[in-house]
């Protein structure tokens, strides 16, 4: 995971965690709310950066855990507020709009491993294949 409960404690208080989270008023923090919030989040970094990068990440580059503990805030509050605090909303919009540039590669990341390009196809003249057995000229008369 590239969040953990810890971070979203210091960005948002233990009370603001426990009613976002406690389903059943046990007054605690329900931390299988809280993997789902991080998963999700991570579900959609992972899905802007698999292009570019090699998924999951490890080590988590910072800038990446930050999208994931935004997102995942973002979430938990989805989950049970009806109108997003403005904060929540625009910290998430603008990790998507990071996750964005991220995927088209105007920002790039330290310290990860990214794929190899995938060869352009659709400019490519060279086959790999052995040439065609049956032809016009070999079929002819049948």
């Amino acid at each position: 995971m590239y969040t953990t409960l810890d971070n979203i404690v210091n960005q948002i208080s233990e009370s603001t965690v426990i009613q976002l989270t406690d389903d059943f008023q046990s007054e605690a923090v329900d931390g299988d709310r809280i993997t789902e919030a991080i998963t999700n989040a991570d579900a959609i970094i992972d899905g802007y950066c698999s292009g570019r990068y090699v998924v999951p990440f490890n080590p988590v580059p910072a800038i990446i855990a930050k999208c994931s503990l935004d997102i995942a805030i973002y979430n938990l509050y989805a989950r049970r507020v009806e109108t997003m605090p403005e904060l929540r909303k625009d910290s998430y919009n603008n990790a998507i709009k990071l996750l964005q540039s991220i995927a088209k590669g105007d920002i790039l990341l330290n310290g990860t491993t990214t794929p190899s390009p995938a060869p352009d196809t659709a400019r490519s003249g060279m086959t790999s294949t052995q040439p065609r057995q049956f032809t016009r000229d070999t079929l002819r008369g049948y």
